[in-house]
């Protein structure tokens, strides 16, 4: 079996991801409220509403075209610090991907690239309290499966998996970045948001290419 993923597994990502904003839009602004401005749900289910409709009315005829019209939309529609923030981690992934095929290889370049987006673009590292903490863990749990000669699947599902685990792990961090690092020891104890939702996308890639190749 054909083991790289296609342009319909980019479309089936960002509906599903869409499904698991709007499903959580009420979670992610509770975390935000906490330690950030509180539209961090609101933010996202705005952007990833209207990348459906994007996607929709276009016809993308490669999963880097499709990564690029995500990132585009997002940087347009997405309010607060999110919007470039995601725009530049699904730009770089277009961009790291090229024209390579979407195998394990091609999936830990993609969130390689995101991550290394997001960090130059926020001037965040790991341990920051911030998406990173998701981002990061990420692409190396992928880079690792590919090195094994695992399948895109499996990269995206470990992915996936470290992502959740990553974002977890920002509740006892004290926050160095962002709107959340002006409470200083007051922001230990809360999820950092944007590592959450991190978090449910890259569950939504997983579950997006488990339906089969190309799906």
């Amino acid at each position: 079996m054909d083991d790289t993923l296609d342009t319909s597994w980019v479309l089936r990502w960002a509906e599903l991801a869409q499904h698991a904003v709007s499903e959580n839009r009420i979670a992610l602004m509770e975390l935000d409220r906490a330690i950030g401005d509180g539209d961090h749900g609101d933010n996202l289910d705005r952007g990833f509403t209207a990348v459906s409709a994007k996607l929709a009315d276009a016809s993308p005829d490669s999963p880097t075209a499709a990564l690029k019209l995500i990132a585009t939309t997002l940087m347009s529609t997405v309010g607060g610090a999110a919007g470039p923030l995601y725009g530049t981690a699904f730009l770089r992934a277009a961009t790291a991907l090229g024209d390579g095929p979407v195998d394990a290889a091609g999936v830990a370049a993609l969130l390689t690239g995101a991550v290394e987006g997001v960090t130059a673009r926020g001037r965040a590292e790991a341990g920051d309290k911030t998406m990173v903490d998701a981002l990061r863990p990420a692409a190396e749990a992928a880079r690792a499966v590919a090195e094994e000669g695992g399948s895109a699947r499996a990269a995206l599902a470990a992915a996936a998996d470290a992502a959740a685990a990553g974002a977890e792990a920002t509740e006892p961090m004290v926050a160095r970045k962002g709107r959340a690092s002006y409470l200083g020891e007051r922001s230990a104890g809360h999820r950092d948001p944007g590592a959450q939702s991190s978090a449910l996308i890259l569950r939504a890639a997983a579950d997006a290419a488990a339906g089969g190749a190309g799906q």
